[in-house]
């Protein structure tokens, strides 16, 4: 067998000295019929796991033992998809088209872990073990990653922990994330290659759109299998580096109609859901895609409100009435349209998905002035300013805001929850640093309560 040796006794900050009882052995073994997707663990000291308690026992780390940790993004949806022809598989009805955050702002980081140890599968989600043998999605998951494999691989259990770095009130979608980061990281794990964004899809439907970066379209498809509802890149982050995201979090409230049953209603009900369908989302998707393309923000911004707002008639036309929005809603809505009539052309816009916080895209050069004037509008704390970029942060203190803007604006007197930026991003990555693990050499989850 081949031994790691272990560096100097480590001293724990607060515990003092780590006392190792075993060294760390790695069985020799032939060659394996299949590429592991990251090699056999490093000495345990790179991990953090090996200072979180005083002693532990150093346990034989077989070669089926294997372990990938990922990173996943959050996507913001400009053309929506709302209704959906098959619930089970998760197919939409209409085509959607999304933008994909920067991983340096908002992820998910999950490790997973295949052993022929494990007795069963299991996760932790931000510290709490989920039920994973009671959730559909989470086996659909399963199945269709393990039919890709098939024995043995397939007969391999799965520990999985995964974490967010953005707070549950921020209003994105941390299921897209979750989602695609679970299944980019198995993929891996196993060594599949090919696109996986329609497996993505039956965990959560957007979480396709999370699996690629830049700029998303998820196809509704027509197969009734759902093998052709899957996620394309329309463009490369790379293609406008230039879009910026900002998140406006107003306070929770309790929906009184859930986004699938609402989805189901204005289906069902609404009498302007066929022409959607049919007619209003594939034009714009079109429009959009050129817009994109051609980094033409006045056209793009004009499209994705105008799909913000269709959506909205779709939903109070429903029976009964379907209303996401909130007082404060309307009035970044009435802010926008104020702050562009200053501009002259559109230099922000707007989107909505079912809730009341906004999502608004404008361009690097407008968006210190941008954010000035929202916390002109909404006074908002120094502290609820998630830019997690100093220099930014910065710049929007020493902007002064024009008079004669200021004059143009109204001032609404209640701030946000929670003000986030983000730009474009490049989609899900395999994290390469060993001492990032979510999962100990010996297959202990690293959470906290």
């Amino acid at each position: 067998s081949t031994m790691f040796p272990f560096p100097a006794v480590p001293t724990h900050p607060y515990l003092g000295p780590t006392v190792h009882s075993a060294p760390f052995y790695a069985a020799a073994v032939p060659p394996l019929p299949y590429p592991l997707a990251a090699p056999l663990y490093p000495a345990p000291a790179a991990h953090p796991w090996a200072f979180s308690v005083p002693t532990y026992t150093a346990v034989s780390c077989t070669a089926t033992d294997r372990q990938v940790t990922a990173l996943a993004p959050v996507n913001i949806a400009f053309i929506k998809y709302w209704g959906k022809r098959d619930e089970d598989k998760i197919i939409p009805l209409n085509d959607s088209y999304s933008i994909t955050l920067s991983t340096e702002k908002f992820r998910t980081k999950t490790t997973v872990m295949a052993s022929t140890r494990f007795d069963k599968d299991e996760l932790w989600l931000n510290g709490k073990a989920e039920d994973v043998a009671g959730s559909a999605r989470l086996q659909n998951v399963l199945t269709a990653i393990r039919a890709k494999v098939g024995a043995p691989l397939a007969d391999m259990k799965i520990r999985c922990v995964s974490e967010n770095n953005f707070p549950t009130a921020a209003g994105m979608a941390s299921s897209a994330s979750g989602y695609c980061c679970f299944v980019y990281a198995l993929a891996k794990l196993f060594g599949i290659e090919e696109d996986v964004s329609a497996i993505a899809r039956v965990g959560s439907g957007s979480a396709c759109r999370s699996v690629y970066g830049g700029f998303v379209k998820w196809l509704h498809g027509s197969a009734d299998d759902g093998s052709d509802c899957v996620a394309v890149q329309g463009a490369p982050a790379s293609a406008w580096p230039e879009m910026e995201v900002l998140v406006l979090v107003s306070k929770a409230t309790q929906k009184e109609i859930s986004s699938t049953k609402g989805m189901r209603i204005s289906h069902e009900t609404s009498p302007l859901m066929q022409e959607r369908i049919e007619v209003t989302v594939p034009r714009r998707m079109e429009e959009v895609h050129a817009a994109i393309l051609a980094k033409d923000f006045e056209q793009f911004a004009d499209i994705t409100m105008k799909d913000s707002d269709n959506l909205r008639d779709v939903c109070i036309t429903s029976n009964p009435v379907i209303d996401y929005w909130t007082d404060q809603s309307k009035a970044v809505i009435s802010f926008i349209q104020d702050f562009n009539a200053y501009m002259g052309v559109k230099k922000a816009a707007y989107t909505f998905d079912a809730g009341p916080n906004a999502f608004l895209f404008t361009t690097t050069p407008d968006l210190v002035c941008l954010l000035k004037a929202i916390l002109y509008c909404f006074p908002t704390t120094n502290e609820k300013w998630l830019f997690q970029n100093d220099s930014l942060a910065q710049q929007v203190r020493d902007f002064e805001l024009p008079a004669d803007l200021q004059a143009k604006l109204t001032v609404y007197g209640e701030g946000f929850v929670y003000i986030f930026h983000s730009k474009v991003g490049d989609g899900p990555s395999v994290v390469s640093d060993p001492a990032e693990s979510l999962i100990g050499l010996d297959g202990t989850p690293q959470v906290t309560a």
